[in-house]
């Protein structure tokens, strides 16, 4: 059985920019996506998030492709870039298309018309199956959807899938586009925060939604050998309640803990964590505890909401692809509206641009319903 799976390519398109290298270059330099807009679409009144502008009120992606709906042409350009960068090619009999989001065409439900085929079209397996032809896969897509773990849990699944050799390459895409259904459903958890958020931040708020999408290449393929690899990772559910996280961080813990041992590494060896960091108050005290669970209070974390908002299906994806890049390149990123700890357990935030040396990270989720997820990505 294979161990742990290689990173052959990314991808991030957000309003941060349509590659990794624009994203991550962007964010370095303390840009954000994240800005107040006015779009009575979304919001009657003012909102903070960070929001693709192309393809919105009715104008189109470069490149846009003739049917595809919005939410499928974010996909689709994101995963073009990373089969292009990658030299992979989709035909090939033993590459896979995972999909990832929470809402997918959701916002065919706000355009009226026909509403049988309106049904046909919102399914997420449509989507999928639309996605993979226009590239030629030559395999049924899977479609995974679960809350806002969902693009570390497709990650996790690539993984499996690759080492029990069913696949050899796993193209992982994820996004969300952000409607007025899904900024209601936050907005009636009191979950938005008006301004740019803060995590783990003694005033932080509440959340930034965010619209994005990303693709993650994954093979097991020993010519990447040299690369970055997806080493461990772990799934646990708290069962605490429908929308509120566990209040002792013990089950997102377990999911950290499992990862490590999947991946064959001690807390110690950890040398940084990308949080969720939400800065809701509930989700960034549950993190804390468990990364002080974990013996992990020392390690450099981040959250990058603050530069993408919260981008739902994507999030992971894009989280992870940071996080490999910040590898790569030896730089923790700083958290943006940090500046005084609002979190019981002791962290060690970053909240200024540093070096380091990276061998092996650890980048976690959690998501309603009580899903955590936590991977670790080793060099």
């Amino acid at each position: 059985m294979r161990k742990g799976a290689f990173i052959v390519a990314d991808n991030i398109y957000s309003p941060a920019g349509s590659t990794t290298r624009e994203n991550f270059e962007t964010i370095i330099g303390g840009g954000s996506g994240v800005r107040t807009h006015e779009d009575i679409s979304i919001s009657k009144t003012p909102f903070v998030a960070s929001l693709i502008g192309e393809g919105r009120n009715g104008k189109h992606f470069p490149d846009s492709v003739k049917g595809f709906s919005r939410f499928e042409n974010l996909l689709t350009l994101s995963v073009q870039d990373a089969l292009r960068s990658g030299n992979v090619d989709p035909k090939e009999e033993k590459t896979l298309l995972i999909i990832s989001s929470t809402k997918g065409n959701i916002s065919m439900l706000e355009s009226g018309g026909d509403q049988i085929a309106k049904a046909d079209a919102i399914s997420l397996v449509a989507s999928a199956k639309k996605i993979a032809a226009h590239f030629q896969f030559q395999h049924q897509p899977l479609v995974i959807s679960n809350a806002c773990i969902s693009g570390l849990l497709a990650i996790i699944t690539a993984k499996r899938l690759i080492e029990s050799d069913s696949y050899e390459t796993v193209v992982v895409a994820g996004a969300d586009e952000i409607t007025s259904f899904i900024f209601s459903g936050f907005q009636s958890f009191q979950a938005l925060s008006d301004t740019v958020c803060r995590p783990f931040d003694a005033a932080r708020k509440g959340i930034n939604l965010g619209e994005g999408a990303a693709t993650i290449i994954l093979s097991g393929n020993d010519k990447y050998e040299g690369n970055i690899r997806i080493s461990g990772g772990s799934v646990r559910n708290d069962a605490n309640h429908i929308s509120g996280p566990s209040r002792t961080g013990e089950e997102l813990f377990l999911a950290i803990n499992s990862a490590l041992d999947e991946a064959g590494l001690k807390s110690s060896e950890i040398e940084f964590i990308s949080a969720h960091g939400t800065a809701t108050i509930y989700n960034d005290e549950m993190e804390a505890k468990a990364i002080s669970l974990a013996n992990l209070q020392d390690v450099p974390v981040n959250s990058l909401k603050g530069y993408f908002g919260h981008t739902l299906g994507a999030a992971g994806i894009i989280e992870t692809i940071i996080t490999k890049q910040s590898m790569l390149e030896g730089l923790i990123v700083p958290t943006p509206g940090f500046e005084e700890s609002g979190v019981s357990m002791p962290l060690n935030i970053s909240n200024k641009l540093r070096t380091a040396s990276i061998t092996h990270s650890l980048k976690t989720a959690s998501g309603f319903g009580g899903c955590n997820a936590a991977i670790t990505l080793s060099r």
